[in-house]
């Protein structure tokens, strides 16, 4: 939800490796998750007012690098305190492509639906959105821009809002990670909505497709603008809990 960070930039990073070589193609596949999240956290904002989430998903991905997909979670903030507001449900639909030039480099680009059915009043914003997303990685990085192809998450004339993420993930001794992220919110046409999230976290193979992991997430975000008719502070910071099952 910010400023701007233009994607060319990106496109621009992904044509100056096209000259090196591709990695070897992996088999199509067809996989999922099933998760259980003691709070469900979007650019550090709490999408449940606090409370558990139940959230799953699933991926085709070719030989080809090309992948489509779905995903879902229960979500309360559309409705949290307004009665004239019906929304209990996120679902997501994605596609784009992925690859890599070499063991190092690797990259992604494409576009994502947000889709938030439910009952809503006349006159209220529509908060589907539209967003196109490119990333480049780097061993243990990666850097992420996501843009608003129409109003971002129902705020009034925020179409072109950004999001840029710099993520680390490295794994240590035997089935364990550690993760880091920064992340910068743009909202277009409203600054005072733009902030900074942040998160370190661990995770844990179980194994047979069970994984755990603990996440610290905090936010800059403006108590006065994001705290929820509840009274909530939604960009507060705290640990989330996640179990995960990977098929």
């Amino acid at each position: 939800m910010k400023s701007r960070f233009p994607v060319a930039c990106l496109l621009v990073s992904f044509s100056g490796l096209a000259a090196m070589p591709l990695h070897a193609e992996e088999p199509s596949s067809l996989g999922g998750s099933l998760d259980i999240a003691s709070d469900y956290r979007f650019r550090g904002l709490t999408q449940t007012n606090g409370d558990p989430a139940l959230q799953g998903g699933i991926e085709y991905a070719s030989s080809s690098g090309f992948y489509t997909g779905a995903w879902g979670s229960n979500i309360s903030w559309l409705s949290d305190g307004q009665d004239s507001v019906s929304s209990s449900i996120e679902l997501d639909g994605y596609a784009g492509f992925r690859g890599s030039w070499g063991d190092a480099v690797s990259y992604d680009i494409g576009l994502q639906y947000y889709w938030y059915p439910g009952s809503y009043p006349s006159g209220f914003n529509d908060a589907d959105t539209w967003e196109g997303y490119a990333s480049l990685g780097w061993s243990i990085l990666t850097l992420k821009y996501s843009y608003a192809f129409t109003d971002l998450f129902g705020i009034s004339d925020s179409e072109g809002s950004g999001y840029l993420d710099l993520s680390l993930s490295q794994g240590f001794a035997e089935k364990w990670t550690f993760d880091a992220h920064v992340g910068r919110q743009w909202v277009d046409g409203d600054n005072a909505l733009s902030y900074t999230d942040w998160s370190l976290g661990l995770s844990y193979d179980i194994g047979s497709g069970f994984g755990v992991s603990l996440a610290y997430i905090d936010t800059n975000a403006s108590k006065d603008l994001y705290t929820n008719a509840f009274g909530k502070y939604v960009g507060d910071a705290t640990g989330v809990l996640t179990l995960s099952k990977a098929f």
